[in-house]
């Protein structure tokens, strides 16, 4: 993948969600919730401060993160669907 995001976003790759329950139940698209881990495929340099110095950032490529359920916005690229989103709408490195 060629993407490489600005300032102090992130690109991840959401987990695959479940498609059956333990019962067997198979649940459909429309039912299934988002889900709320997957892993950083690309990280940006890192957030610029008002003084001018650079803040760098705490996630890196390959890390599986935990994020906010309604963080980032979706996008296609190459059939896969990823999300960008901040990092500080990360809330923990799994």
């Amino acid at each position: 993948m060629k993407i490489q995001p600005l300032a102090d976003r992130v690109v991840i790759k959401p987990s695959e969600t479940q498609e059956k329950m333990q019962g067997g139940i198979i649940i459909p698209d429309t039912a299934k919730e988002k889900p709320m881990q997957g892993e950083v495929v690309a990280v940006g340099p890192g957030k610029v401060t008002e003084s001018g110095q650079k803040v760098a950032m705490e996630v890196k490529k390959g890390d599986r993160v935990l994020y906010a359920r309604y963080a980032g916005n979706e996008f296609p690229m190459e059939g896969t669907d990823y999300l960008i989103m901040r990092e500080s709408d990360i809330l923990a490195i799994l």
